[in-house]
């Protein structure tokens, strides 16, 4: 009974992808032998052993191999398997193997040491009492090379290899398959019996071929099949009695396959099957797929010398997929270059990216890009907007790992992105850190796919004798029009996006350091200022207050004869002195509010408010205003720098009081999760909208001074306590209308700030934000 494969509690996975380098079973046309060293004692052997040796498996447990193989060879084997690592040199061996009397049958003899450390030897019918000969096989070969070296075209070639290949070895249908980025794959060359249906340029789906098999496909560079519905025979005992696991037989040349494959290949009307492995980089790129629709047995030999012609002629077509990229790698070698070049002469290196032609589009053919740099994102061409980007970028935080990250169906994996699907359904990121990153956007491309049988329905779940996966039964053309879908990134592309990714961090650590070289000037060149400041204002006290007691002496004691005029300029030299200490006063001030060194601690607002009005109480009464507030929260500041920056707030706003009654009201609103919003708001003389910057810079003034009095230092002081605690202050006023002072405060203060701090030394662009 067939039913729903997406049943719950059932575990796709696990039946997708069973342990097939652990199974107890091989193919039955051969005999496999679990051995122990030194002395080659039988541990596990196949159950078909009795057809062979004349005597059950079971009593051939524990016995030293020398009782079933002529001694003198067996010793000679001993000799080589010590001597060697490599048991390929040794492989294949002639063994004649003893029945009952002098009965003898030839094999050929395989050795290998699992994973586990076991010998394993593996014995086939050997067909013929001699190996191939060198020179046979080098005609062969050198055949095979004549054929390809007399074409330069990259699908000719592998037309040529699969016919090479079937010329070889006989099969009804030879395959050359290459596997896609996401696991699919599709067959780019086919030589077959004109009687077969052809499946040139189809794709199959991934669970075609699933990861356990392409892990054993590129560990295994040769793997037979001789008979798809032969029965497989078990291994006696199942458990391995020293490990106590089933035996590990991933490099097993007998190993069987799954029931699903062996289903597969009776579906696509296939008796035998040689699968020949193409690895470029130590990755699976993709298999020589032989099959015929009888059963058919292939020698090691020759078996043998597909793997090698299959290893020579691949190595041509890795050079050749190579040859034809040059071009391209070639003029973006040069588009890198001048983005480095670009990059260096730049003050911002995002600049040097996208200021100039080449920009960072033409790195990677992309319609779009962008560079997320701290908070901020830079865009180039067709991008998501600015929200999306910055969700984007957090949900690669949350999720990539890798040095680079790209796919043609950015919706597949991050659902959210079908919305932008017109200018990103294709990205290829680069993180400069953990929280920069580097994007390349291509937009969606509707295409029509060929496959071999409905992907969609691959294979189904089947609960007879036991819930196992069934595969699909027709491999017939089945086409797809395909959505959420970009051009692919080329190899190229990434190796490209790649180097240009050392290249930033080669370039912003050197701006780091420069930052931070220039940031270690800076804090000392303050530090000189605030002692300056400090010095020349107690300094400067001294001499004032001299010139004020000698111009009020010279007053008292010369009064009878100073006239109108000399006794008015008394005055003014009087009232300049005192002018001149308020401002040393507040120049005083402003320098005491450090930026570095004062220790945070949780400070209730409504206690430093109190704190303020009651200094102002006076001028509070005198101007008959009206305070109320709305409950204040806790937070990490300095309590003393927190009532100042209310008391000048307060104090500013009571002398530029209207003529109506004054009212003054205090709020504070939780912004976000890391940030307090203040609002000081009241109803006096308000002030012109142009003018709500310059208020904050140090000795300005908006009003003569003999109509208010005032130095222009209490909201210059203002602003800098607030920046002292990492937040932001401005004004939002109107002339006639009132004026409302908002700042803000982070919610952790300088503690967070000094634990970021912390963390930023580990990242790339701490120091830089």
């Amino acid at each position: 009974m067939v039913i729903d494969f997406q049943a719950q509690g059932i575990d796709i996975t696990r039946l997708k992808e069973p342990a097939i380098h652990t199974f107890n079973q091989i193919q039955p046309h051969g005999i496999l032998i679990v051995l122990a060293e030194p002395d080659l004692t039988i541990l596990q052997i196949s159950s078909n052993a009795i057809a062979t040796f004349g005597i059950a498996a079971e009593q051939m447990l524990q016995r030293p191999l020398s009782e079933f193989i002529d001694p003198f060879q067996l010793e000679r084997i001993q000799t080589g398997l010590s001597a060697t690592e490599d048991l390929d040199i040794i492989n294949p061996v002639k063994l004649w193997v003893r029945k009952k009397g002098d009965e003898y049958s030839v094999f050929d003899g395989v050795f290998h040491r699992n994973i586990e450390g076991f010998l394993i030897l593996e014995l086939e019918p050997a067909l013929a009492q001699e190996n191939i000969p060198f020179l046979s096989f080098y005609h062969l070969a050198r055949a095979s090379i004549n054929r390809l070296e007399e074409t330069s075209n990259l699908r000719e070639f592998c037309q040529i290899i699969v016919q090479e290949v079937r010329n070889v070895t006989g099969f009804d249908r030879v395959m050359l398959y290459k596997f896609d980025n996401d696991g699919h794959g599709s067959v780019i060359a086919e030589e077959k019996l004109d009687s077969m249906e052809p499946y040139l340029g189809l794709h199959f789906p991934e669970s075609d071929i699933p990861r356990p098999a392409r892990k054993l496909f590129a560990s295994n560079w040769i793997r037979l099949i001789p008979d798809s519905h032969c029965e497989p025979v078990t291994l006696v005992p199942a458990i391995n009695p020293i490990s106590k696991e089933p035996t590990e037989l991933t490099n097993s040349i007998l190993r069987s396959a799954a029931a699903c494959h062996f289903e597969y290949l009776h579906n696509m009307g296939v008796g035998a099957s040689l699968t020949i492995s193409l690895i470029k980089d130590q990755k699976l790129w993709g298999l020589i797929a032989c099959h015929h629709q009888t059963p058919m047995y292939v020698s090691y030999e020759l078996r043998k010398a597909c793997e090698f012609l299959g290893r020579m002629v691949f190595s041509e077509i890795a050079s050749r997929e190579e040859t034809e990229d040059f071009a391209y790698r070639r003029q973006l070698a040069y588009v890198q270059s001048a983005l480095v070049e670009y990059m260096s002469q730049e003050e911002n290196f995002v600049d040097g990216l996208i200021k100039h032609k080449p920009n960072l589009l033409n790195l990677a053919d992309a319609q779009g890009a962008a560079i997320c740099f701290g908070n901020t994102c830079t865009t180039i061409g067709k991008t998501p907007v600015a929200e999306d980007l910055n969700f984007l970028v957090q949900w690669l935080k949350n999720n990539v790992q890798e040095e680079v990250f790209y796919t043609d169906s950015l919706a597949q994996v991050y659902p959210n992105a079908e919305r932008f699907k017109h200018v990103a359904s294709g990205l290829l990121a680069i993180p400069i850190s953990k929280r920069n990153y580097v994007l390349w956007f291509r937009p969606e491309v509707i295409q029509t796919v060929n496959w071999g049988g409905d992907p969609h329905n691959a294979y189904e779940l089947n609960q007879e004798n036991g819930l196992r996966l069934c595969p699909r039964k027709s491999f017939q053309l089945w086409q797809e029009t395909v959505s959420l879908t970009s051009l692919p990134w080329k190899q190229v592309e990434i190796k490209a996006a790649l180097e240009l990714r050392k290249a930033i961090v080669n370039i912003v650590l050197r701006q780091a350091d420069e930052l931070a070289q220039l940031a270690a000037d800076l804090e000392r060149s303050n530090a000189e200022l605030k002692k300056f400041a400090y010095v020349a204002s107690h300094d400067l006290q001294e001499p004032l207050n001299q010139v004020a007691n000698y111009v009020q002496l010279l007053e008292m004691r010369y009064q009878s004869q100073l006239d109108a005029d000399a006794k008015e300029f008394i005055n003014f030299a009087v009232e300049g002195v005192s002018l001149m200490q308020t401002l040393i006063d507040d120049v005083l001030a402003y320098s005491k509010v450090e930026m570095q060194g004062v220790e945070f601690e949780l400070t209730e607002v409504d206690t430093a408010l109190d704190r303020a009005l009651g200094n102002l109480r006076q001028r509070i009464t005198e101007s008959g205003a009206k305070i109320s507030r709305d409950p204040l929260p806790t937070v990490m500041a300095d309590s003393t720098q927190l009532m100042q920056l209310f008391q000048n707030l307060i104090g500013n706003a009571i002398k530029f009081r209207s003529d109506k009654p004054l009212e003054i009201h205090i709020s504070a609103q939780r912004q976000e999760e890391d940030e307090w919003l203040f609002a000081v708001r009241d109803n006096g003389m308000g002030i012109e909208p142009q003018f709500s910057d310059r208020i904050f810079v140090i000795f300005q003034r908006l009003h003569p001074r003999d109509e208010y009095p005032g130095t222009g230092m209490g909201l210059a002081i203002c602003k800098k306590i607030v920046e002292c605690h990492r937040g932001r202050i401005w004004v939002e006023s109107q002339l006639g209308a009132g004026a409302t002072f908002y700042f803000t405060l982070p919610v952790g203060g300088r503690d967070r700030e000094r634990r970021n701090g912390r963390k930023a030394q580990n990242d790339l662009f701490g120091r830089g934000q």
